[in-house]
C-alpha cells in the first residue's frame, strides 16, 4: 500500500482502516451539540425542507459542485433514504435561527471513500452547500466548518478526525475548510471530481498515516 503523501499529486490506494471494526459497532453519525449562533437539526423531508433544498441546490455556485439541483419531490425521497440508514445524517444549519446552510455528517468507513486513505472505522466526514447567493463570501462556510468539527469530535470520543473532500476546482470551499483548521492531506480520485483530502485531527498524532 502506498502511504498517502502531503501536497499536490498524493495517490491513494485501496487501503485497510487504522483499527478493524467489530461489524455493528460503530454507530451511525451524531447528531453534535453546536454553540450559539449555530444550531443544527436532521433535515425533515414531510415539512418545508425538500423545498428550500430544491431552492439553494438550483443555486449556480451550489449546483457547480452538488449537481443535485433536483425537484421537491426527489428531495424529500432523499432525506427519507438517508434519515432511514446509518451511513449519513442530513441537517439544516440556522445562524441566529435562520436556515442557511445544509450539512450531510456521514460515517467515512460506510462511504466510498472508505477506500482511499487509510481511515479509521470511527472517521466522520462532512459535506456543506451555504445556500442563497447573499450568504457566501461574508465568513459563514468557515465558522460553520469549525464550529462543527468541534462538535463532532465531541459528540463520538472514538472519533479521531473529520475529513472532506472537495472539488479540487472549488476554491472557495477549500479556502474555508483550511481556514477552519483541516489540512491538507493529498488528492483523492473520483469517478465525477479530483478532490482534496482535508482532515481536521483530533490531534496531529491522528493524521491519517
Amino acid at each position: 500500500m502506498r502511504a498517502p503523501t502531503a501536497g499536490r499529486g498524493a495517490e491513494y490506494t485501496p487501503a485497510t482502516p487504522d483499527t478493524p471494526a467489530t461489524p455493528g459497532t460503530v454507530p451511525p453519525p451524531p447528531l453534535p451539540p453546536v454553540d450559539v449562533p449555530w444550531s443544527l437539526r436532521p433535515a425533515d423531508p414531510d415539512g418545508g425542507d425538500p423545498a428550500t433544498l430544491a431552492r439553494w441546490m438550483a443555486e449556480p455556485h451550489v449546483e457547480a459542485f452538488w449537481h443535485q439541483a433536483w425537484p421537491r419531490d426527489r428531495w424529500a425521497a432523499e432525506l427519507t433514504a438517508q434519515r432511514g440508514g446509518d451511513h449519513s445524517l442530513p441537517c439544516m444549519v440556522a445562524e441566529d435561527g435562520r436556515d442557511l446552510a445544509y450539512v450531510e455528517i456521514y460515517r467515512v468507513d460506510r462511504d466510498r471513500l472508505a477506500g482511499r486513505y487509510p481511515h479509521d472505522p470511527h472517521d466522520l466526514g462532512v459535506h456543506i452547500a451555504v445556500g442563497a447567493t447573499g450568504d457566501t463570501c461574508r465568513g459563514v462556510g468557515r465558522r460553520l466548518l469549525g464550529a462543527l468539527a468541534t462538535a463532532l469530535l465531541t459528540a463520538d470520543p472514538a472519533c479521531r478526525r473529520i475529513v472532506a473532500e472537495p472539488d479540487l476546482r472549488n476554491a472557495p470551499s477549500i479556502r474555508a475548510f483550511t481556514a477552519a483548521g483541516y489540512r491538507r492531506c493529498g488528492e483523492v480520485f473520483l469517478p465525477e471530481k479530483t478532490a482534496a483530502l482535508l482532515v481536521h485531527p483530533r490531534s496531529d498524532k491522528d493524521l491519517p498515516r
